[in-house]
């Protein structure tokens, strides 16, 4: 299992005019629903006049997901389903896409509907930078002074980082890995009698 999936870069937006119908596509990253919640808000502040405010969004590692969507008023599955299909089929997580619909005065039906959404997403999406998400895991660990420089090693060989080190009776090491290699860490910290935590008596 691994922790490692693309996320938005920037916050990006797209237009499509489908008959006369303005469908503003617009992306964010986020990480958790409330967070989603106020992207929402402030972009219905920004367009009071729109028609719908259509969204959907995707969180987490596929292991660990969570997803959303909403057709604020149109046809049910018209809207959030296709917004978040696209996301999904993208390849993205930790990504809200929010579109906002003003009516042309022609309707477009439900496959024009859920068209014309996919369209947008799509293309937002397409235009929107991606950069590599990594969940990192830290944690501190306790050991003897002669042991310093194999931590060091180990880190720079796991894309590792020690953040602090503090000297004592023995050493104590604020260190951070991916989360992919956290299972590896307890087996390297468990191979060398390293303890996880700060020696016994320090605060």
């Amino acid at each position: 299992m691994t922790d490692t999936y693309e996320v938005p870069a920037a916050e990006t937006e797209a237009e499509l005019v489908v008959r006369k119908s303005r469908f503003i596509g617009r992306v964010f990253r986020v990480s958790e629903r409330s967070q989603a919640m106020a992207y929402i808000e402030q972009l219905r502040a920004q367009h009071p006049q729109a028609r719908h405010l259509c969204w959907a969004y995707l969180l987490g590692s596929a292991a660990n997901s969570s997803a959303a969507m909403n057709d604020d008023g149109e046809p049910s599955g018209t809207a959030g389903r296709p917004i978040l299909n696209v996301i999904q089929h993208k390849k993205l997580r930790d990504t809200l896409v929010i579109v906002v619909r003003y009516f042309g005065g022609i309707k477009l039906g439900a496959g024009g509907l859920t068209r014309a959404y996919s369209g947008a997403t799509e293309a937002v999406l397409s235009q929107c930078p991606r950069q590599l998400y990594q969940a990192l895991f830290e944690c501190q660990l306790s050991l003897e002074f002669s042991q310093e420089a194999d931590l060091r090693h180990w880190l720079e060989c796991h894309q590792g980082r020690l953040l602090a080190l503090d000297y004592g009776t023995l050493v104590v090491a604020r260190i951070q890995v991916p989360q992919l290699h956290e299972a590896q860490l307890n087996d390297y910290v468990a191979s060398m009698g390293m303890r996880v935590g700060k020696e016994p008596g320090r605060k």
